[in-house]
């Protein structure tokens, strides 16, 4: 079995998730894992540790430096982290395309493998030269049967500002009929429109339990992502068995296809990082919203089976394909 080093910023939401899961998993796996936790540095902080990171490498030598590694395998969730290369025989980068920046690029050759938990990024790296390897990935299971549904709308964009919130409130202050729609959005510093008469507006934040609840309480999740690492916000509404709302754009549509959600025509709006942004378009959304409203109960459950099937055989499929992937990746001993 393998030691392994679990490299990500602790920033206690997403990327905190992703490392205790994949530590998780590699446990279950029999390797021995050290979770490196790391705090929010400026980016001048670390071109100073990437300078310092390529004089190290050149003063003591590159393959010294492997040579004496502590670990098998380092595994980098999002950031690149030059100073740690030489810790481990095997550096691993599991990127998010909207997060890498490109001060980062240089840094690709020293990266040994790609693990790509999109068929997006997986395409992205590939093409820049990247040995890559798709693994997917799973999220949290929010389904709570005990709990009543009601044909209302759910959108919980979190802190994030691209999962297409303005456009939305707007879309509903339009439409004054529709049914209530329960935002929850904690991101700061930002001018908001009057809220509507039947749009609930959550700013503060929410115990996980009542997170859990809203989404279990609402049969529709509008989840109009402009872009995704992963989509976590999309699993965990595919795993309630609800009907998801997304962006028919990669990598949204790798989650969400018609035969489990609903898709929203959508263009190009732009790029952040290396991924490209997609607005959609508001008659799509609008025609979609309304198909919605208008869904018999077998449709909403026919959708809603195919989404939890879904979610219950990707994340078996993730453990197992995450497995094999550091398996394959093991560094092989000299005498093998």
């Amino acid at each position: 079995m393998a030691n392994i080093n679990l490299i990500a910023r602790d920033n206690g939401a997403g990327l905190t998730r992703d490392m205790h899961l994949l530590a998780g998993l590699l446990r279950q796996g029999g390797h021995d894992v050290t979770i490196t936790g790391l705090g929010h540095r400026s980016r001048l902080s670390n071109r100073l540790r990437r300078l310092h990171a390529r004089l190290r490498r050149l003063l003591r030598g590159w393959f010294s430096g492997i040579l004496n590694a502590r670990y098998d395998i380092n595994i980098m969730l999002e950031h690149v982290r030059p100073e740690s290369f030489d810790q481990a025989h095997v550096n691993i980068l599991v990127p998010n395309p909207e997060w890498f920046r490109e001060e980062w690029l240089p840094e690709l050759p020293h990266i040994d493998l790609i693990f790509a938990k999109t068929r997006h990024a997986e395409r992205i790296f590939s093409e820049l030269g990247c040995r890559t390897r798709f693994i997917g990935f799973t999220g949290s299971d929010y389904l709570d049967a005990s709990v009543a549904r009601q044909p209302t709308f759910f959108h919980g964009p979190g802190r994030s500002g691209n999962k297409g919130t303005l456009p939305l409130l707007e879309l509903w202050a339009r439409h004054p009929q529709w049914p209530r729609l329960t935002v929850v959005w904690r991101r700061k510093h930002i001018d908001l429109p009057p809220t509507p008469a039947h749009v609930t507006l959550i700013r503060d934040f929410l115990p996980e339990a009542e997170l859990r609840r809203l989404h279990n309480a609402n049969t529709f999740h509008l989840c109009p992502s402009q872009t995704e690492g992963f989509g976590h916000s999309l699993i965990e509404s595919l795993s309630t068995g609800c009907v998801t709302i997304t962006t028919d754009a990669e990598p949204m549509n790798e989650l969400v296809t018609p035969g489990r959600g609903v898709v929203v025509g959508a263009h190009a709006a732009g790029t952040q990082e290396l991924a490209t942004l997609y607005d959609f378009d508001p008659d799509a959304m609008r025609m979609a919203i309304e198909r919605c409203i208008a869904m018999t109960a077998e449709e909403q459950a026919t959708l809603g089976a195919a989404a939890r099937d879904w979610y219950e055989a990707n994340d078996r499929a993730f453990q197992q394909r995450f497995l094999e992937a550091i398996a394959a990746a093991l560094p092989v001993a000299p005498n093998d």
